[in-house]
Parts: C-alpha cells; structure tokens; sequence
C-alpha cells in the first residue's frame, strides 16, 4: 500500500518538477536581467561547471570522492535527525555507513544535497570570520561551479543504474522529490548571492506550479472529451 501511496504521489509531482524548472530559468533571467550581463562571480561560477563538465569526459573520474562525500552526506543527515553514524566505508564499487536510524531525507540526501560543495561554503565562511572581505571571491565561486557540477553529473550518473536508496521510496518519487530539493537548494542560493529575492521566487512560483497543474488538467479534459465522443460516435 505505501508503494502505490508513494508512486501516486511522485505522479502528483511530476507537474510540480515542470513548474519548478521553469521557476529556475525565470530566475536566472531574473538575476542576470538585474546585473546587466553576467559579473566576475558569475563567470568564475560558469567557469568552474564548465571545466568539470569538460573533464568528465576526459579524466578518471574520482569516484572515491564522490563515495566519500555520499556516506559522509548520510552521515551528516543523520546527525542532524539524532541518528549517530559509525562504521564508514568507501570502495571504488560503493560504500555504506551504519545509522541507529534514518528517514526518507536522511537516505534521500547524497542525492540532493552537494556535500563537496557545502565543504567549500563552510570554508569560505570560516575564512571570511577572520578575513573581511572575503579574498579572491572568484575563486570560490570557481570552486563553487566545479563542485556543484561534481555533484549534479555523479548525481545523473548514479540515478540511472540500480540504487537501494531510491527503491526504497519508489524511483518515480526519489527522482520527483530528488529534482525538486535540487532545484530548491539552487533558487535558495540565487537568492542569497544574487538580485533576485525571495518575493521574486515566490511570486514566479505562485505562477508556474499552478499553471503546469492547469495544463495537465486541460490535457485530461482534453483526452476524457474525445475519448467520449468516441464512445458517442
């Protein structure tokens, strides 16, 4: 029973995820529209995605790191939640970590949340309580773009082949809920390093998510009507 609850649920999302997408391309039209093209951060940001994405084709991929901060992800989410982690392992075919308990966020986590690039956050942050302003800003945003592409690649790659995590709760959930926490996490941090505010992402919100409920709704009256005129004729 709480596998089908768990399927209709990530179908009722689905236009949700539609939505939410195009509330990102709003609000990175948004940003960009307010600063006249694109600033230093920007590009060093740019810069960072790109040459990972680039190098992902052409080097060894670090799978031992992107294991390490998967557990570690686990990990962090457990403690956060109360749960005490021990006993992590990390092996080039996967890793585990054992958890006195968990919960959907807890097992969904390494694949919503860039453990490598809230590494970097955290350091920048650190550095700016004894360094003000922060140095080489472009550089952190560098580090930023590389590792939140890190993220995003290892996350697509990891979701198409089997994963426990995700079985657990459905792939049609996991994947739903996995793209939205993404795609939150992302409008978040726009708003705090960009323009555009948290009014904005609610007002494009306000307007998308609905508007893509609407549209799935039109496509089913759509198909009910002439699926009875069939039946009529």
């Amino acid at each position: 029973m709480k596998s089908i609850a768990r399927l209709l649920l990530g179908l009722v999302l689905l236009p949700a995820c539609w939505g939410l997408g195009r509330v990102f391309v709003d609000a990175v039209f948004e940003a960009t529209g307010f600063a006249g093209g694109f600033s230093v951060d920007a590009i060093a940001l740019l810069a960072g995605m790109a040459l990972f994405s680039l190098s992902w084709c052409a080097i060894p991929l670090p799978v031992r790191a992107y294991v390490l901060g998967h557990e570690l992800t686990h990990a962090l989410w457990g403690l956060i939640f109360g749960a005490h982690p021990s006993n992590v392992k990390v092996g080039e075919n996967g890793g585990s970590v054992t958890l006195t308990k968990t919960n959907m966020l807890i097992t969904l986590a390494p694949y919503f949340f860039p453990f490598w690039t809230f590494v970097v956050i955290v350091a920048g942050l650190v550095t700016y309580a004894f360094l003000r302003p922060l140095p080489y800003m472009p550089l952190w945003m560098f580090a930023i773009g590389f590792t939140w592409a890190f993220h995003v690649l290892f996350t697509i790659k990891t979701l198409t082949v089997h994963q426990s995590d995700i079985t657990i709760y459905g792939r049609i959930f996991s994947w739903s809920f996995i793209f939205m926490a993404n795609v939150a996490l992302v409008l978040v941090w726009l708003a705090c390093a960009t323009p555009v505010t948290f009014a904005d992402l609610l007002a494009f919100s306000l307007e998308r998510i609905p508007s893509a409920y609407m549209g799935v709704a039109g496509a089913f009256a759509a198909a009910f009507r002439w699926v009875a005129s069939l039946m009529r004729g």
